[in-house]
């Protein structure tokens, strides 16, 4: 619970009452009120994305081994486009060469987006694929100084980010899990299966 109490504050009284909330007991909370952080994984975690906290990159390592774990991926095929990320991939026997049938895509992203609880992405980690052709399953990295307010937020950051290099393919990803039925708003969208390792860096 300490990463809680991190993230959501320091007494344990507004730690239950945020695990009530996010469990359907009591009311939503209203964003207005939230940090920044706050905002981003209230709304991300409702979208259905699965959030783990790691202070260090001793423990990003450690959390992707232990999806790769809870989910029998390994000496599997993965789609990775980055070789900065390469490294965890042979530390676990992954193949990222040439992935004919790949288990999930490891990435990072452009940025967080707090008010959707979305994920920005451009050509720089997805290429030109569109969400649809992307594995259903997906594990990002990203850091917390990577949240922003909005999505026009993150275009901003790009534009300043690639001032010459500047990337194609700029599309989020809200949804984490199947729609209900009844659940309009989502309609046309592609539900992935997402874990996010949000590193510390501020």
């Amino acid at each position: 619970m300490n990463f809680f109490k991190k993230i959501f504050g320091s007494s344990d009284a507004a730690s239950d009452e945020e695990h009530e909330s996010e469990y359907g007991g009591g009311n939503p909370i209203p964003n207005s009120h939230l940090s920044l952080d706050e905002q981003f994984i209230f709304n991300f975690k409702k979208n259905g994305g699965k959030f783990l906290y790691c202070e260090n990159k001793q423990e990003v390592a450690e959390q992707f081994e232990n999806i790769l774990e809870e989910n029998d991926w390994f000496e599997n095929e993965v789609l990775c486009y980055e070789p900065g990320l390469f490294h965890l991939l042979e530390e676990n026997k992954l193949i990222y060469i040439a992935p004919k049938a790949p288990k999930f895509l490891l990435a990072s992203c452009e940025n967080l987006i707090a008010d959707e609880g979305s994920i920005l992405f451009s050509s720089k980690q997805i290429r030109q694929d569109k969400p649809n052709e992307l594995p259903a399953n997906i594990v990002i990295i990203a850091t917390t100084s990577q949240i922003l307010p909005m999505k026009s937020d993150g275009l901003s950051a790009i534009k300043r980010k690639y001032e010459r290099d500047y990337p194609t393919n700029i599309t989020t990803i809200k949804y984490f899990e199947k729609a209900k039925e009844e659940d309009f708003t989502q309609y046309g969208s592609v539900a992935k299966n997402l874990y996010l390792l949000l590193l510390e860096d501020l």
